[in-house]
């Protein structure tokens, strides 16, 4: 079907609306270009969603998205939508941002790639001076990526320089991105390492992520024991494990871990691409809770969609990389014009419409009453999370997939999350207006029931 016949929205959309179903999900149009996606694309995804079918009981098959606006989505058979996912986090400003739309299209009326590393453009001068800003350290040095996972293999790969020790110490639960380095220290799933163990780093320690105040003297014994060995120059940690659960630790575990690791020579790694730029409710969620980390990483929504990510760290960190032999860490699209001009704007906005504030003040309102709403409701354990990162723990994964497709149906867009998948994660745009979160809490009690 050419684009040109795709259903468009029936008035020109603000972004803020409730859902509209007009045909059940999936409708004909996205079942069509599923089968055509299917005999294409790998079969890892359809082999996902088999598996998540036989254990759920409820159909997975997904809807195609063709356009969005604002916390809005729009499918192919036109159906409206409200974006609880916003790309995995990564929109903080909401589909189509006009701050963001309008940098692109000056930045490509300029210069769409420059020669990264040996002729930068100026407008990733810009950014990397913006950037410094947000590392509390002496004189923040920056290393422009081009993912999330890319950032956490520069973060090892700086670590490693300036201790020369190859252990790390990594958390139960954590997702750090699937490259060859993140993979290595990934405690989501095991069954992500498994097949490709024989070529990860082999001097890599898990430690249990403490959920509450009795889990922290487990969690940090765990983590001093293997500091102790003596070959550990990394210890990385989210400040709130994700995709692992949205599991918020006590507030003194960062602070007590950079403590120990420091006392052992080894330095701390804050994996900010969820929590950081607003998400949490604090621009930098390990500096909020007074965490001396070292090194810094940001991803996800510091594009505003595109693809640009950073590692961060004081200058007498960096200055490992300074070694006689060329030792870099680059690609062709690292510092890109277009994502260094999209990012600029995604700081601006935030900063100047005050969207840190607003994630905070309404995720916590939210967080509240979805509580209040979900007490007592059939399998739900607990509501957690901090800002606009916020998740539903269910007592399976069936049933959290369950809910999430009952939710697709009344027009919400959710996934699951949890080591387990027995989470349903919300990580909306920080621009999402507050009457959407309301009605999806209410819409999620009835998913249930």
């Amino acid at each position: 079907m050419p684009l040109s016949e795709f259903p468009a929205p029936a008035e020109e959309p603000t972004g803020e609306e409730l859902p509209e179903i007009r045909v059940a999900p999936p409708g004909p149009a996205s079942r069509s270009l599923l089968g055509r996606l299917e005999r294409v694309e790998c079969p890892a995804f359809g082999s996902r969603r088999k598996t998540r079918e036989e254990s759920s009981g409820a159909e997975m098959t997904p809807i195609v998205l063709a356009s969005g606006k604002g916390a809005n989505l729009f499918d192919v058979d036109g159906n409206r939508y409200v974006d609880l996912v916003a790309g995995f986090g990564s929109l903080l400003l909401g589909h189509g941002a006009t701050s963001v739309t309008r940098a692109i299209e000056a930045q490509t009326d300029r210069l769409i790639q420059a020669l990264g590393d040996v002729y930068a453009a100026d407008i990733k001068v810009a950014l990397l001076e913006r950037l410094a800003s947000l590392h509390p350290g002496s004189a923040p040095r920056v290393l422009l990526c081009q993912s999330g996972s890319d950032a956490v293999t520069a973060a090892l790969k700086t670590v490693t320089l300036a201790t020369g020790k190859p252990g790390v110490v990594a958390f139960e639960g954590a997702y750090h991105g699937l490259g060859y380095g993140p993979l290595a220290v990934l405690g989501l799933r095991d069954s992500y390492r498994e097949p490709f163990s024989s070529q990860l780093n082999p001097h890599v320690k898990f430690a249990p992520y403490p959920a509450a105040e009795d889990d922290l003297d487990r969690s940090l014994g765990a983590a001093e024991k293997a500091l102790a060995a003596g070959n550990v120059g990394a210890v990385l940690v989210e400040p709130i494990l994700g995709r692992g659960g949205i599991i918020v630790p006590p507030e003194r575990f960062l602070r007590d871990l950079c403590e120990l690791a420091h006392r052992h020579g080894a330095l701390v790694v804050a994996d900010e691409i969820w929590t950081g730029l607003g998400r949490s409710g604090s621009m930098v969620r390990s500096t909020a809770v007074g965490a001396s980390v070292d090194v810094l990483v940001f991803g996800k929504g510091l594009g505003g969609g595109l693809p640009i990510a950073a590692c961060i760290a004081p200058d007498e960190v960096m200055q490992a990389w300074a070694r006689e032999g060329e030792v870099v860490h680059t690609s062709t699209h690292a510092g890109a014009p277009l994502a260094c001009a999209t990012a600029i704007a995604t700081l601006d906005s935030l900063r100047f419409r005050q969207l840190v504030t607003k994630a905070r003040e309404i995720g916590a309102r939210t967080k509240e009453y979805l509580a209040a709403v979900l007490a007592g409701a059939p399998g739900v354990v607990e509501v957690r999370g901090e800002g606009l990162m916020l998740g539903v723990a269910f007592e399976s994964g069936a049933l959290a997939l369950h809910t999430m497709r009952r939710m697709l149906e009344a027009g919400y867009v959710v996934i699951t999350g949890g080591q387990k998948g027995e989470v349903i994660t919300w990580t909306p745009p920080l621009t999402i207006a507050e009457e959407q979160l309301t009605a999806a809490a209410n819409a999620m009690k009835a998913a249930i029931g």
